[in-house]
């Protein structure tokens, strides 16, 4: 589905001109799996944004959490996007807090089309309730989290989005030709 909200990056060309691909979405949306998939198909690099900062910092997401907290991590976070979205023809799949620096937001529209792979708290709560990689549901309620962090971040996932596409039961494959679709009809529409 396009997105009429995110059309204030368009001005410079960049969004656009620049081939990136940039995933958004809550932990366990499909970010990563799609990522890699439509890089391959579309012959485009693959980032994941947290696995450039597990590289850069040789540790684990959970090792930052535990040593420098969220808020610490969000600063690496942020440093890292603002040296990845200057890259062209890449897929960038972001972490799911990524959204909610305003500067990652607007750092991310302005670089590349943005990608809401949009999930249900049922489907997240499937996908990641045995992953210990998930350092903010390491809570004695993870479900409950995962719904409180839905609550706050998908209206801001919507407001960075271009395209917004459901990321439900159908295969990774199907899945991205349907992204492929979108993202063809998001160019038309905006001329590119």
């Amino acid at each position: 589905m396009y997105s009429d909200q995110a059309n204030s990056g368009l001005q410079g060309g960049r969004k656009c001109q620049s081939g990136n691909l940039i995933l958004v979405g809550m932990m366990g949306s499909g970010k990563t799996t799609i990522g890699r998939t439509l890089a391959k198909y579309l012959g485009k690099t693959f980032v994941d944004s947290d696995e450039e900062i597990q590289h850069r910092t040789g540790v684990t997401i959970p090792h930052i959490f535990d040593v420098e907290g969220e808020a610490g991590f969000r600063l690496r976070e942020t440093a890292a996007i603002r040296e990845l979205v200057v890259r062209d023809n890449m897929v960038l799949a972001t972490g799911g807090g990524a959204i909610l620096a305003e500067q990652n937001r607007t750092m991310l529209s302005e670089n590349g089309i943005v990608v809401y792979l949009k999930t249900n708290v049922h489907d997240l709560w499937q996908r990641t309730r045995h992953d210990r990689n998930r350092p903010l549901l390491q809570t004695a309620d993870p479900r409950t989290k995962l719904a409180e962090l839905f609550d706050q971040r998908d209206p801001l996932y919507q407001q960075a989005a271009d395209v917004v596409v459901q990321s439900g039961k159908q295969s990774v494959q199907a899945l991205m030709l349907h992204l492929v679709d979108e993202i063809d009809a998001f160019r038309k529409n905006n001329g590119r």
